[in-house]
């Protein structure tokens, strides 16, 4: 089992920058991949970024270019850098850490979500 304790969200203006961060603990040699979620209100929830443990990298197209995933192995933590944020990217962020990822990826272990809303 792995527990997974997210912070960094809140609340910004259009353009403005957050890093949400992932602590996670645990059977932590079961995560081969961990990734970023979000889900906004009557929509289901999303991947936005993911990384594997080798360091390769995806992006949802709608966060390319604004948003870096990246992970700190020694310190089993993951990071979600936000930049030139969006009202569209105002949803609940959740983390994953699991065997895999794709769009509408509901395996592996989640954090509880940290909310990440932008005003314009």
């Amino acid at each position: 089992q792995v527990q997974l304790v997210e912070s960094g969200g809140g609340l910004v203006q259009h353009g403005g920058s957050l890093r949400l961060s992932c602590a996670a603990s645990g059977n932590i040699f079961s995560i081969a991949v961990m990734g970023w979620y979000r889900q906004a209100p009557g929509k289901q929830r999303e991947l936005v970024a993911a990384i594997t443990i080798s360091g390769t990298t995806n992006y949802a197209d709608s966060v390319k270019g604004r948003f870096t995933i990246s992970r700190d192995n020694a310190k089993n933590t993951v990071y979600l850098q936000m930049n030139s944020l969006k009202p569209e990217d105002t949803a609940v962020y959740y983390c994953n850490a699991g065997r895999g990822f794709s769009n509408y990826y509901t395996g592996g272990s989640w954090g509880q979500g940290t909310q990440v809303t932008v005003s314009s």
